[in-house]
């Protein structure tokens, strides 16, 4: 992957619904570039689809944060998907640092999140977390 297919992927990543005209002109390159680099990602998993983000995502949850989570021991892929099949997770990543999984969370009020932290923080292997709110999301 060379800088051009970052740079293409960013801006899939803001509009995954771009034209490939507009896609080019942004990038300075043909169409039939983008459209080969397109493939060649989607043929590498690079892209593994486009999606559309709706306003209902947003606010069918209007609560909305990430629980940093800090793993004892060799538990990560147990503990992984025991996050995952909580109904407030939407995502589970995990990460290379300070913090060994990140989940991103969405409940209908604060109380309903308070208990999916709880109930995360509980997890046998859990060791120390940390939770962010969004105040506010922009799109570009």
């Amino acid at each position: 992957m060379d800088d051009l297919d970052r740079r293409l992927l960013a801006v899939l990543a803001t509009d995954g619904r771009a034209p490939i005209s507009t896609l080019a002109g942004t990038l300075g390159v043909t169409r039939a570039t983008v459209r080969v680099r397109m493939e060649r990602l989607a043929e590498a998993g690079e892209i593994l689809g486009y999606r559309a983000i709706l306003k209902s995502d947003l606010a069918d949850r209007p609560v909305r944060g990430i629980i940093l989570i800090e793993i004892e021991g060799r538990g990560a892929a147990r503990i992984a998907r025991g996050i995952a099949a909580m109904p407030e997770v939407e995502a589970v990543h995990s990460t290379h640092g300070r913090w060994d999984l990140i989940a991103e969370l969405g409940a209908d009020t604060l109380e309903a999140l308070d208990v999916t932290l709880n109930r995360i923080r509980l997890i046998e292997g859990v060791s120390r977390s940390e939770t962010n709110l969004y105040l506010s999301t922009r799109r570009s």
